[in-house]
C-alpha cells in the first residue's frame, strides 16, 4: 500500500508542535472495531473521507498530584486541554497546507445522539490504544508506559493515508494484583476492567451538568425566600467556577490517576506521597480478590470478553511496570554516581 505522508515525519512535526506522545491509527481499523458496536464511535460517522487519525497525548504535570486538595489537578487539566487543542490545530493546519484536508475532534464532549452520559463521537482512549500509545486499565483509563493514565488525548482526522502504528499487545496495567485504582476510588466505581459511570461522576464532576440540572429543577420549585437562600449556596459558586475554569465540572477527582504506579513520572514524583491509600477498605480488598480469582478461573468478564480484550492487551500483563521500575532505579543510580564522580573531580 502506498502512503501520502511518511509516518516518521508526521510524528516528528507533531512532537515539535507540542505533543508529548503521538501515534497513528487507520480509519479503516477504527471503523471496523468501534468500542461499542451498538453506538459506534467511528470516523466514518463524522467524515467518510478520513483515512488516518493522528492521536496526540499531553501529560498532566505530576506536581499537582502532590497537593492536599484536588483543585490544582483540576486547573492543570484545564490548561492541558487548552494546550492539546492548540497542538492539534497546528497539526491540522500543517497537513492542510500540504494538501491533505484535516480537522480536530473535540477532546472532551458529550454527543446527545449517542447513548447518554459522557459519550463522544470518538473515544480518545480507544484511539490512543489503536495508535499504539497504551492499553486499557482496570478502571478503563488508557495507561501509557511513559505517563500511566496522567494524560489527555485528542486526534486529528486527516484524508492523508499514513502508515498506522501497531497496538501494544502486552497489558500495560498490572491489573487485579495491583487494584490501586479500585482501592482509591471514593465511590467504589471501579469494575473489572469497567467503570460505574454514574458513581464515578458523583466525585469526578461534582459541579457537572447533571448536578446543575438537578439544582435548577429544585430551584424553580421554591418560593422567593428559599431561592435567595439557594443562590447564596456554595453550589452556585461551584457552577460558576466550573463554567469559567472547568474546576469542579470536569476531572474533579484525581485519585485513580494519582495512585497508578505505571509510568516513570510516578516513580520519580509520586511513589513517596501516594504509597499509602487511605480509601482502601477490607471490602475493596475482597472485591479485588474476586477479580483476581475470576481472571485466574477464566470466568466470563464483560471487560475481558473477546471484543474488549483487544484494548486491555490480549497478551496479558508480563511485568512491564517491574521492568520499568528497575530501569528507572538503574538510571537514578547512574545519575547519582555521575554527580558524585563530578564532585570528586572538582
Amino acid at each position: 500500500m502506498s502512503f501520502d505522508l511518511d509516518a516518521a515525519l508526521v510524528k516528528q512535526k507533531t512532537t515539535e508542535l507540542g505533543a508529548d506522545l503521538v501515534g497513528i491509527a487507520s480509519a479503516k481499523t477504527l471503523n471496523a472495531f468501534p468500542p461499542d458496536p451498538k453506538w459506534p464511535q467511528t470516523p466514518d460517522r463524522i467524515s467518510p473521507y478520513t483515512k488516518s487519525a493522528i492521536v496526540i497525548a499531553k501529560r498532566i504535570p505530576t506536581g499537582a498530584f502532590r497537593a492536599k486538595a484536588s483543585v490544582p489537578v483540576q486547573y492543570m487539566d484545564n490548561l492541558v486541554l487548552r494546550e492539546i487543542d492548540k497542538c492539534a490545530y497546528r497539526v491540522a493546519d500543517w497537513l492542510q497546507q500540504l494538501g491533505h484536508p484535516s480537522f480536530i475532534t473535540t477532546s472532551q464532549e458529550t454527543h446527545w445522539d449517542y447513548k447518554g452520559g459522557s459519550y463522544a463521537q470518538l473515544s480518545t482512549r480507544h484511539l490512543g490504544i489503536e495508535a499504539g500509545l497504551g492499553t486499557m486499565g482496570l478502571e478503563v483509563n488508557i495507561l501509557t508506559p511513559e505517563f500511566g493514565p496522567r494524560i489527555y488525548l485528542t486526534a486529528v482526522l486527516t484524508e492523508a493515508a499514513i502508515e498506522a502504528d501497531s497496538p501494544i499487545r502486552e497489558q500495560v496495567c498490572i491489573g487485579e494484583s495491583c487494584s490501586r485504582c479500585l482501592y482509591s476510588c471514593p465511590t467504589d466505581a471501579v469494575r473489572h476492567f469497567g467503570i460505574d459511570k454514574r458513581a464515578c461522576t458523583a466525585e469526578a464532576q461534582e459541579y457537572g451538568y447533571s448536578t446543575l440540572q438537578n439544582f435548577c429543577r429544585e430551584f424553580v420549585r421554591q418560593d422567593r425566600g428559599k431561592q435567595r437562600e439557594m443562590l447564596a449556596d456554595r453550589e452556585v459558586f461551584g457552577f460558576w467556577q466550573g463554567i469559567v475554569r472547568v474546576v469542579g465540572s470536569f476531572g474533579d477527582c484525581p485519585r485513580c490517576l494519582a495512585v497508578c504506579p505505571v509510568g516513570n513520572d510516578y516513580h520519580a514524583h509520586l511513589a513517596d506521597v501516594q504509597k499509602v491509600i487511605p480509601e482502601k477498605t477490607p471490602e475493596k480488598v475482597e472485591k479485588a480478590k474476586g477479580f483476581k480469582a475470576a481472571r485466574k478461573n477464566g470466568d466470563a468478564v464483560d471487560g475481558l470478553d473477546d471484543w474488549n480484550v483487544r484494548w486491555v492487551g490480549p497478551d496479558g500483563y508480563q511485568g512491564m511496570v517491574a521492568r520499568q521500575l528497575q530501569a528507572f532505579k538503574k538510571a537514578q543510580r547512574e545519575k547519582e554516581q555521575a554527580a558524585a564522580d563530578a564532585a570528586d573531580g572538582d
